[in-house]
């Protein structure tokens, strides 16, 4: 073989190193690509396109079809957009739309094409059989052949996974996508669906899909009726997954009671429902209720372990504030009351104002017997940040409590909490104690003051100055934090601050106080 000039070997033009690998592992590689260089690979060897037929997944994406110079549109309507005054926007979007809109016809036109080559070769097509098929398209006149490579997957090819994705046209809002009157397919009760994802569409018939399992609704548009919702829980009777993502419903509140579901895990995420409450999931595992408040009605929820609360009441206009703070405000108790089994609890509820009040009897210390971990995360320094207290003393069993206080420079402080003498002299199972965002304030030494007070398993408590909660996943946490160089003199006068009044006799005294 020939040398070039630094000694290195090179190969003949005609020897082909991919084409000789085994299907196996060229299948292995048209795994991994998306449809638009898949479709490219067709060009270097009939060995190539046989094979893109042979994979169990068909992915058509339009947004795989769409070229770089599309997206640089887009990117430039956005920043035109948000130059201001300075541009006509009705002249910018005569200019900008038209070539916008023109890319995304053409990938749909191309887009088209592809699904239409598995419809016209039936006899091929029913031989295959899929097992994923995912579709993401714009709604446009011509997704009509949509539906029918839906219908003919599923009830030719045994597809057991199914992702269908509609968006709208560039600028263009409103723009749903609706299903054939058979629904997805014409054969639903010999269906093989187990996770069905549908995005932008109108929500078909799904009772007699009997083996689906996991089920993400997202974008449901705001004219589907409130009992299209409760027949989801009430009608997939073996449905355990459901996600719910920025969906909406006609007037009215969602009323969960089905008793007979077996769903063990509920998102609900960015939701705009006017109420959803759940009466009655008797299997329910793990809950997120994210951007929107997700009511228990009952204590009908004996497997509920996870949950994750994340809120924001984001009213600032003055003349709603004082009508939210005496009616939108809710005791720790009526909230907490229904989550018996809670062992692992999230809590992001932040805004202009604290909302979160002690309860209004005596205070309970068996709301959460069960709870071992808890995240509060998100709280304005605006707010009396000692709050975390009252969860504190309705979780006997807690190990781990990380606390992140979020810097707020615009809203007024929030009334403090008139503490009355606790009832909880020692809590014997808190290990871990963290607090990051620590400013010194005198709500934030008080709260540490009380859990190195009465918390006799404590060892060592994490003040930090910087950082802040990540989510990992729906239902776990970790802390990102930046390091600060405290000064001996930052140490000296905090480690007083909290030790002040602290006797040698109490819990506090072994306390090991790590800065950071």
């Amino acid at each position: 073989m020939a040398r070039t000039a630094t000694g290195r070997r090179r190969r003949p033009r005609g020897d082909d190193r991919i084409s000789a690998l085994p299907d196996d592992l060229l299948l292995v590689v048209l795994r991994r690509l998306d449809i638009r260089t898949a479709v490219g690979t067709t060009a270097l060897s009939r060995r190539w396109a046989c094979l893109r037929g042979e994979l169990p997944i068909l992915d058509l994406s339009v947004h795989a079809m769409l070229p770089p110079r599309y997206h640089r549109w887009i990117q430039l309507h956005g920043v035109v957009g948000k130059s201001g005054f300075q541009y006509d926007m009705r002249q910018v979007s005569r200019e900008l739309l038209p070539n916008i809109r023109r890319y995304e016809h053409r990938a749909m036109r191309a887009l088209t094409r592809s699904a239409q080559t598995f419809l016209d070769a039936p006899t091929a097509f029913r031989r295959r059989r899929i097992s994923r098929l995912r579709l993401e398209f714009f709604v446009t006149q011509s997704t009509e052949c949509m539906n029918r490579l839906i219908a003919e997957a599923m009830d030719a090819c045994g597809v057991d996974d199914l992702q269908v994705v509609a968006k709208p046209i560039f600028w263009q809002r409103g723009a749903v996508h609706t299903f054939a009157s058979h629904g997805l397919c014409k054969e639903p009760s010999a269906s093989r669906l187990q996770s069905l994802k549908l995005g932008g569409c109108m929500l078909p018939p799904l009772y007699e899909y009997s083996a689906l399992t996991r089920l993400v609704l997202q974008d449901i548009p705001e004219s589907t009726p409130v009992a299209t919702y409760q027949g989801v829980f009430t009608s997939c009777q073996q449905l355990q997954v459901l996600h719910l993502i920025s969906c909406r419903c006609s007037a009215g509140g969602i009323l969960v009671d089905a008793p007979m579901s077996k769903i063990k895990e509920l998102v609900v995420d960015k939701c705009r429902f006017r109420q959803l409450r759940l009466r009655a999931l008797p299997n329910l595992e793990s809950l997120a209720s994210l951007g929107h408040m997700v009511f228990l009605e009952s204590a009908s929820f004996p497997c509920l372990g996870k949950f994750n609360l994340t809120s924001r009441l984001g009213l600032r206009t003055q003349g709603f504030r004082e009508y939210v703070k005496q009616r939108l405000k809710i005791d720790h108790e009526s909230l907490l009351e229904n989550m018996p089994e809670i062992s692992s609890l999230i809590v992001r509820i932040s805004g202009p104002y604290r909302w979160i009040v002690p309860s209004r009897g005596s205070p309970s210390t068996v709301l959460l017997p069960n709870l071992r971990r808890l995240l509060v995360a998100d709280v304005p320094s605006s707010w009396d940040v000692s709050w975390p207290r009252l969860l504190l003393e309705t979780a006997p069993s807690l190990e781990v409590l990380h606390i992140h206080i979020a810097t707020c420079t615009q809203d007024e402080p929030s009334d403090e909490i008139r503490w009355k003498p606790t009832t909880l002299l020692r809590h014997r199972h808190l290990e871990e104690f963290v607090m990051v965002g620590y400013e010194g304030t005198e709500r934030q030494i008080y709260l540490v003051k009380f859990v190195m007070g009465v918390c006799t398993a404590l060892r060592q408590v994490s003040i930090l100055r910087n950082g802040h909660a990540r989510n990992k996943g729906h239902w776990d946490w970790e802390l990102v934090t930046q390091q600060h160089l405290w000064t001996d003199e930052e140490k000296k006068h905090t480690l007083k601050h909290i030790m002040d009044g602290v006797s040698p006799l109490s819990p506090a005294a072994p306390v090991k106080l790590v800065f950071g």
